[in-house]
């Protein structure tokens, strides 16, 4: 250090730190005019930023409190890691910094070839880093990709990487539809308060009236609010798709979550859309039927109340909103009691409903059903599981269709059903050095009056029954209250299990019931309907990562004809992997849904580092069709996202037609996303 101090020069010279509150110059030579308040440094200049930021220059001519300052060459690491350059800039108040003739990547450069263009780039006459505001602005600039300039604007901004979210315009999306012609999706984000933001984005389209979409989310203090809907000028076509005078078509998705105290919470979803097919002509998740409720609900100890309301609102083509019900009120309450001097502990189980429709079956119910358990575990390893209980409701119905030539009831029923059941299971260990093998043989007798479904009982909640090994040893087969399975019955089967030493495992199920008279409850095809059911079985075989199939079946017991196959496996490791899904459903008599056959079948490779592919396909077995066809290839790097995908809908429905897509999505990392594409929609 050298000490002038007829000028009041301070000059150090070697590996110089200077430190003025939290921030920190590091230069090759430094020196200080006391009289100016002046600093001058040279040689590996660099700035430390309280904010994270690094700045970089081969001079610098800075202020004592290390604020204001003139840059040459200059180069700035931002938080993110993604870099501005620029032959000069001043900095002014530690606020802002304006570089002159910048450059601005998040890509890393080539370590073999470093003066090679990055992936992309943005250079601008001027950029300005605004740390108060956050942002930074381009004046004049243009996009390189590889080097080559692909787009030019005379103003550009971002937030700078310190910035969650900000309101601005987000990055447009570009297509291309037959139906709808040229599409511009224009979205801008509004940054409302730290707990509250929104998503407006009109959907231009040169075929068709625009749509305005909207998402809002709101994180209060004791609840959330989120909302999705859109809305657009109905079309002229054949199809029936006005709803209403005012010739609109849209959707709303609103869901709200309040929490009143520890133990009460209420809340509310409205879901609704003007006609069936809005919601997937034009791009949004649409479920089979939309349902709008509010409740309250309470969860204390071990008892939980749930008071609601709900509507309904069905998609499909042969829905009915005559026939679809209202209900109001829908009251659950579940008591789960403590262990009680003899071992076991109470349940009791409370239901009200009221169910009511414009055209059809009004229902109201009220249901209770006390159960009490006791398991025990003999000194021989057996388990035993005891349960004494009582299904009790009672019914008012007004025009109850009834089987047969019985003509429509209205009027009070009601039925008390006691039961007892005893589930027995004896595990059986052995171990060895590779391996552990468990041998379970199950058992239980469930003993229950005939009966109890009276013709003057509706059935609300109880119409399909999927009889698999999840509720073969289940007291009550049937989905809800309004069916009971009467009769004694035994339900018997094995379960076998390897475990290896590396977290390998495989297990093995096959299981039957039997009872002792037929039951006419159980549709035909349900699996249930004699006295020996079909026989359910399930195969999981997972020997490591790369490699898992799980196999459920139920099948005859008479010819072992199958009713029901549902397969599943995932093999393979990240360069190639394969998944596919193969399910067939036997139509049980009856039911509203048809038999099924279906395959799916999808492949995923991590070609390299960057580059991954994925090939879906479903196939509709039955009817020896393809339902969707698609394609997709990604690359991905630190600083940009590209990926192409080609789709093959085959699925039509109303004005829903068969659809040809290709899309192809650039997210350029830290500044934004860009979409472009085109769909082809026809009858073929």
């Amino acid at each position: 250090m050298i000490f002038d101090d007829a000028k009041s020069i301070v000059t150090a010279t070697g590996n110089v730190e200077i430190k003025y509150g939290p921030r920190v110059l590091i230069a090759d030579r430094i020196s200080y005019d006391q009289k100016k308040d002046l600093v001058s440094a040279q040689g590996n200049v660099t700035i430390l930023e309280p904010t994270g930021e690094r700045v970089f220059g081969d001079e610098v001519q800075i202020t004592g409190d290390l604020k204001d300052a003139v840059v040459q060459n200059i180069g700035i690491i931002l938080q993110d890691h993604a870099r501005i350059a620029g032959t000069g800039a001043r900095m002014s108040a530690a606020r802002t910094t304006e570089l002159r003739k910048a450059t601005y990547s998040p890509c890393n450069l080539c370590k073999d070839q470093p003066d090679r263009p990055p992936l992309w780039q943005i250079k601008a006459v001027k950029v300005i880093h605004d740390k108060q505001e956050k942002i930074v602005e381009y004046r004049d600039a243009w996009l390189e990709m590889f080097g080559y300039p692909v787009f030019y604007t005379p103003y550009f901004r971002h937030p700078d990487p310190t910035v969650k979210r900000k309101s601005g315009m987000l990055f447009p999306t570009y297509g291309s539809s037959s139906d709808f012609g040229l599409i511009l999706e224009t979205p801008y984000f509004w940054n409302i308060s730290p707990h509250e933001d929104a998503t407006i984005t009109p959907i231009l389209m040169t075929n068709e009236f625009p749509v305005l979409a909207v998402e809002y989310r709101n994180r209060l203090a004791k609840g959330t609010l989120d909302l999705t809907g859109s809305a657009t000028k109905s079309s002229n076509d054949e199809f029936d798709t006005t709803d209403g005078e005012l010739g609109m078509r849209g959707h709303i998705d609103l869901e709200g979550r309040f929490d009143l105290d520890k133990t009460w919470r209420w809340g509310f979803d409205v879901e609704r859309t003007t006609d069936d097919t809005y919601m997937r002509r034009y791009g949004f998740t649409a479920p089979a039927s939309l349902n709008s409720q509010l409740f309250a609900e309470a969860f204390q100890q071990r008892n939980y109340l749930s008071v609601s309301s709900h509507t309904f609102q069905g998609l499909a083509a042969d829905d009915d909103s005559d026939t679809t019900p209202v209900v109001l009120p829908l009251v659950d309450f579940n008591h789960f009691g403590r262990r009680d001097r003899f071992g076991g502990r109470s349940q009791f189980d409370f239901n009200l409903l009221a169910l009511t429709r414009a055209n059809g079956t009004d229902t109201r119910r009220l249901s209770i059903h006390p159960r009490w358990q006791r398991p025990y575990v003999s000194s021989f390893g057996d388990v035993y599981n005891l349960t004494l209980g009582l299904n009790a409701e009672a019914y008012h119905v007004n025009s109850l269709a009834r089987s047969g030539n019985e003509t429509e009831f209205s009027g009070f029923s009601h039925r008390a059903v006691p039961y007892a059941s005893l589930n027995w299971r004896r595990p059986l260990v052995k171990r060895s050095a590779a391996i552990s093998q468990t041998i379970e043989p199950i058992a239980s007798v469930v003993i229950r009056p005939y009966g109890g479904n009276s013709p003057n009982i509706p059935n609300e909640d109880s119409t399909e029954l999927e009889f698999d090994e999840t509720n073969l040893f289940s007291d009550n087969r049937f989905t809800g209250i309004d069916r009971l399975e009467g009769g004694p019955r035994i339900n018997y089967g094995i379960n076998w299990s390897v475990t290896g030493a590396n977290g390998g495992r495989s297990t093995f199920f096959l299981g039957q019931s039997y009872r002792l008279k037929s039951d006419d409850t159980f549709a035909e095809g349900s699996g249930l309907e004699d006295n020996l059911s079909d026989l359910v079985s399930k195969v999981e075989i997972s020997p490591g990562s790369h490699f898992n199939l799980l196999y459920r079946t139920r099948f005859s017991s008479d010819n072992f004809s199958p009713k029901r196959n549902e397969a599943a496996v995932s093999a393979g490791i990240p360069a190639f992997r394969l998944t596919g899904k193969y399910v067939f459903l036997e139509r049980q008599e009856g039911s509203e849904f048809a038999g099924r056959e279906e395959a799916n079948l999808t492949a995923t490779s991590q070609i390299n580092r960057f580059w991954r592919s994925s090939l879906s396909t479903v196939r509709d077995m039955d009817a020896s069709e393809m339902r969707s066809l698609g394609l997709s290839l990604t690359y991905e790097n630190e600083c940009v996202v590209f990926s192409s995908n080609l789709t093959r809908t085959f699925f039509e429905d109303r004005d829903i037609k068969p659809t040809d897509a290709i899309t192809f999505n650039l997210t350029l990392k830290t500044i934004g996303e860009v979409k472009t594409g085109f769909v082809r929609s026809g009858s073929n």
